[in-house]
């Protein structure tokens, strides 16, 4: 499977059989393809620039322990290449029980990417989260869209 460019964003998301991460995306209503929950799924190849989401597994139980937070099945998706260069910022979700381990994956992500991590929500996030996560992709996908133009001219 291949995603293709078009000018407004594209979300790249993982979702695991609960759901919680789909749901979110569901609800913003956006142009968005999910990363494959089981390896014998095709793999998700994307060719335009993307907006990364997230969940954060095991939160290091409330400690800063990376290991185990971002699910295999992202780490397997970026570590394709065609995939990584196009990774423009991360969004995560996690449980405020983790403590100071809200939201690794997308730290952690944030940091081997060199991308911005945009947004941290809880869960599926609230009505809150689904406008500032709209509001904020609009104006900054707007920015980077002038970045790359002007790089291009």
């Amino acid at each position: 499977m291949t995603a293709t460019a078009t000018a407004a964003p594209l979300l790249v998301y993982f979702s695991s059989v609960s759901g919680n991460t789909a749901h979110f995306i569901a609800k913003l209503g956006l142009r968005a393809e999910r990363v494959p929950l089981h390896r014998n799924d095709t793999d998700l190849v994307v060719d335009e620039p993307f907006v990364l989401v997230t969940p954060t597994y095991g939160g290091g139980q409330g400690r800063l322990n990376e290991k185990g937070a971002v699910p295999k099945q992202v780490i397997r998706f970026l570590n394709d290449e065609r995939n990584r260069r196009h990774i423009r910022g991360v969004i995560s979700t996690g449980n405020t029980n983790f403590g100071e381990a809200y939201g690794l994956a997308g730290d952690i992500i944030s940091r081997k990417c060199r991308v911005p991590h945009l947004y941290r929500l809880e869960v599926f996030g609230t009505q809150d989260d689904v406008d500032r996560v709209s509001d904020g992709l609009e104006r900054w996908w707007a920015l980077q869209s002038k970045s790359m133009q002007s790089m291009t001219q």
